[in-house]
């Protein structure tokens, strides 16, 4: 059993392993970048509904209550005026001549000095210029732009996620190749110092192993820190409540299934990036028509029940009606503005087709980062079997004292590098993967 295993095995009672699937679960659960974009579907849901309203009737209730400081409606009148000659001759048999005087005087009259008024309107618009229909279908397309602004985020977080992993993961394995070598370096010891007592070998190359185990030590101190800061940063993004944990790799370094390369131009049409665009041409459009609408003729019916008691009796009566509002002198100003909105759909539509191009370049890019990895990992495989079999001559001739111990370590080296650069070639080949399926629109799996 080696020492990291000796090291581990008291650990494991407590410390949690985790695989690279349960990590991106507990990301997409607790990143605070998810959090926000599900807040901003919620946010646009209800923009959607609060546009569906507009479809109803507006109702509306007013009150009104005043005391002036006089009559509102005021009127003169000679009751002189009003009388025709005959109804003279009538009133005077029947009324004094200091009455009949009276009606001679000028009459005031003041009305309306307080009183309240209320009613309760409702309008139903009929045409609004497109204004309800479009905008109620430009919420709609806004709760799709947050819905794909998520998926970006998942994206974001999946790679993320995966980048420490495969980074915990090869310094995981970094520190089992010191181990191994700290294996190796103890037996080629105890060889030399065994050569060196029987007087076959100088104690010049007791020191040369020595000094190489020094400096192995010194680099499994800094890998050990390497590992605890990166499990941190991995803990602090997948919101885990402890960093006391270590990684699994499932079924360990297996030959990776390299996919075939997808048809671009089809995989453009599943990408969020390309949806993204896409929406964004059918919002400038809606937006252009909805400009358009603002200058055209909305038409309303409506009924009402009012209330008042301005001629000191309380009075309610119920009313219909229709309205027609032509914005007249807006047409100047909103000639420009509907140009305006018009101007930025055409630079929607240009924009959609040049990142379309530069989509498909960056998938392009990404096949060829597959490739690359993928070759990268198979010369890193073929450098562990002449590195281990060079080893292996090495420290035969070094026994049969046909080789110098610098040699012996030299080769001790290239063995270590060559495992350390499998490693890392097959963390950055699974980074390439991911990277090229999340390109292509594919849905991620690990």
């Amino acid at each position: 059993m080696s020492l990291l295993s000796l090291l581990i095995l008291p650990l494991s009672s407590f410390a949690q392993i985790y695989t690279l699937e349960q990590l991106k679960d507990s990301a997409l659960h607790n990143n605070i970048a998810i959090r926000k974009a599900q807040h901003d579907i919620d946010a646009a849901q209800q923009q959607r509904k609060e546009a569906f309203t507009k479809y109803f009737p507006n109702v509306s209730g007013t009150g009104l209550w005043f005391n002036a400081d006089k009559g509102m409606a005021k009127m003169n009148m000679n009751p002189s005026e009003l009388v025709s000659p005959e109804l003279g001759a009538t009133l005077a048999q029947l009324f004094s001549s200091e009455a009949l005087a009276a009606l001679g005087n000028p009459i005031s009259m003041s009305m309306m000095k307080n009183g309240t008024i209320g009613s309760l309107m409702a309008v139903q618009p009929v045409f609004a210029g497109g204004q309800i229909v479009n905008g109620n279908k430009l919420a709609k397309v806004g709760e799709d732009v947050s819905r794909l602004q998520l998926q970006l985020s998942e994206n974001e977080v999946e790679r993320q996620t995966g980048q420490y992993y495969w980074q915990l993961v090869s310094l995981q394995e970094k520190m089992k190749t010191i181990e191994a070598v700290e294996a190796l370096l103890a037996d080629i010891f105890k060889d030399v110092d065994v050569a060196v007592r029987a007087g076959v070998a100088m104690r010049n190359d007791l020191l040369q192993v020595q000094l190489r185990q020094n400096d192995i030590e010194s680099q499994k101190v800094k890998l050990q820190n390497g590992i605890d800061i990166v499990r941190l940063l991995l803990a602090q993004y997948c919101g885990l409540s402890s960093h006391s944990f270590t990684v699994s790799v499932g079924d360990g370094f297996a030959v990776a299934t390299i996919p075939q390369q997808q048809d671009h131009q089809q995989s453009l049409l599943q990408t969020a990036e390309y949806q993204l665009l896409q929406k964004q041409v059918e919002a400038t459009g809606l937006q252009h028509k909805m400009e358009i609408g603002k200058n055209l003729p909305s038409v309303g019916i409506g009924a009402g029940y009012n209330y008042h008691n301005l001629m000191e009796n309380d009075r309610t009566f119920g009313m219909v009606f229709a309205t027609v509002s032509i914005p007249i002198s807006d047409w100047w100003g909103g000639s420009y503005a509907v140009k305006r909105k018009k101007i930025a759909r055409q630079q929607a539509e240009e924009q959609l087709a040049d990142n379309a191009e530069l989509l498909k370049i960056r998938m392009q890019n990404a096949w060829n980062n597959v490739e690359e990895s993928r070759l990268q990992l198979q010369i890193a495989q073929r450098s562990i079997k002449q590195a281990e079999e060079n080893l292996r001559l090495n420290r035969d001739y070094y026994r049969a004292g046909t080789s110098k111990m610098s040699d012996l370590l030299e080769a001790q080296l290239l063995y270590q590098q060559a495992l350390d650069r499998c490693t890392d070639a097959y963390a950055d080949m699974q980074n390439k993967l991911l990277e090229y399926r999340q390109a292509t629109g594919q849905q991620v799996s690990y």
